[in-house]
């Protein structure tokens, strides 16, 4: 379903075999909260309708654009045959930090399962791979909860970019 707003920012996001209804829910708020252009749902990604889903989205699934792919890799390649770069969200030996990555625009997020994480025949098709550093035990943080804090920065960079800053005041 589609929102009434005219203004989207540029971003997109694929969730690839998410398995919690909770989670897509959630991903479907920060979205609306974002204003982020679609969210692509794939493999055994719940996508609405569905109760836990819609629960935890308060509405925003009837707000947030979305499309359904049962292949993942359906997904990537939509977007990069519309020259959207594809960035990975994930913990490897290589990734960059998300706050030291330029993020351009526009752009693809891909957010992996739960456990396993992105597909790897997915993150071979990422330009490159982000991650948030992580300072405790445990060497990740809950899915939905990672995209808030990856999308909120991508926003925050594009404000502050110059051709956002707004021209001097003339007195």
């Amino acid at each position: 379903m589609e929102s009434s707003l005219d203004t989207r920012h540029p971003v997109h996001v694929i969730l690839d075999n998410i398995r919690s209804a909770f989670n897509v829910g959630s991903i479907f708020r920060t979205s609306d909260a974002g204003q982020i252009t679609r969210i692509h749902l794939c493999g055994m990604t719940p996508h609405p309708p569905h109760d836990r889903l819609s629960r935890t989205a308060l509405g925003a699934d009837e707000h947030v654009p979305w499309s359904y792919y049962a292949k993942c890799s359906v997904a990537v390649e939509t977007l990069k045959s519309r020259d959207v770069p594809i960035v990975g969200v994930e913990t490897t030996p290589d990734a960059d930090d998300y706050t030291r990555f330029e993020w351009n625009q526009p752009v693809a997020l891909v957010l992996g399962h739960e456990v396993r994480g992105i597909a790897p025949d997915i993150l071979d098709e990422c330009v490159d791979v982000v991650q948030i550093p992580m300072l405790g035990v445990k060497n990740s943080i809950n899915v939905a909860t990672a995209y808030g804090i990856i999308l909120f920065e991508i926003l925050r960079q594009w404000a502050a970019s110059p051709e956002n800053t707004p021209p001097p005041k003339t007195p």
